[in-house]
C-alpha cells in the first residue's frame, strides 16, 4: 500500500500523522510511504530523517493525496483537503464528524473511507487510538492545577514569612517549620 503524510494545514496544528520510526515500519513491511516537504519539521522531524527511514518526499500535498492509497493525518481535514480525496482513497485520522456536517458532506462527496482515530476499538472495547491522545490533553492540566496549587502554597508560605519578620515578633530559628521542612 502507498501511504501519503501530507503537511498538516489546520491552525495551530504542530504533529505529524507519521513519525520517522512509524515510516521506517511501513517500509520494512512493504509499503511505500510518501511524506510532504516540511510535513514533520514542526514536530521536530527534518524531511532527511524520513528518507533515512526509506520515505520518500514530495514537493506538494497534492502530489501526496494523487499518489497515496491512504492519507495519515492528525486532525481532520479542511476543506481544501477533503475535496483533494477521492473514491477508493483511505483516510486515518481524527475526524470528529459528530460537530461539523460540512465535513461528512465533504468526505461522502470524496468517496473515500474515512477511518477515525476516535472510533477504533481494541479487542477488550478500549479506544486504543484516542486513550494516548486523552493522556496527552490530561498533562497540561495537572501540570497548570500543579502549579496553581503550588502558587497559592507559595503566596501562602511568604504571607506566613512575612508575618514572622514583623517587628516585635521572634522568628522561629527551629522547631515545628524545621521538623515540616524535613529538617533536623
Amino acid at each position: 500500500m502507498h501511504v501519503g503524510v501530507p503537511k498538516e494545514i489546520k491552525d495551530a496544528e504542530a504533529r505529524v500523522g507519521l513519525t520517522p520510526a512509524g515510516a521506517r515500519d511501513l517500509v520494512a513491511h512493504g509499503h511505500r510511504v510518501s511524506v510532504e516537504n516540511d510535513a514533520g519539521r514542526a514536530a521536530g522531524f527534518a524531511d532527511a530523517v524520513y528518507v533515512e527511514q526509506g520515505a520518500e518526499i514530495l514537493g506538494t500535498a497534492d502530489a501526496v493525496f494523487e499518489t497515496a492509497d491512504m492519507i495519515v493525518k492528525v486532525k481532520e481535514p479542511q476543506p481544501a483537503e477533503y475535496k483533494r480525496l477521492r473514491e477508493n482513497q483511505i483516510l486515518f485520522a481524527y475526524l470528529h464528524l459528530a460537530p461539523d456536517p460540512k465535513q461528512a458532506r465533504g468526505l461522502i462527496d470524496a468517496g473515500c473511507t474515512a477511518i477515525a482515530y476516535e472510533t477504533v476499538t481494541g479487542a477488550n472495547g478500549g479506544l486504543p487510538l484516542l486513550s494516548p491522545m486523552s493522556e496527552v490533553a490530561g498533562r497540561p492540566a495537572v501540570g497548570a492545577g500543579r502549579s496553581e496549587h503550588a502558587g497559592e502554597r507559595g503566596r501562602r508560605r511568604r504571607r506566613a514569612a512575612r508575618a514572622r519578620r514583623r517587628p516585635g515578633r521572634a522568628g522561629r530559628a527551629g522547631g515545628r517549620d524545621r521538623r515540616r521542612r524535613g529538617g533536623r
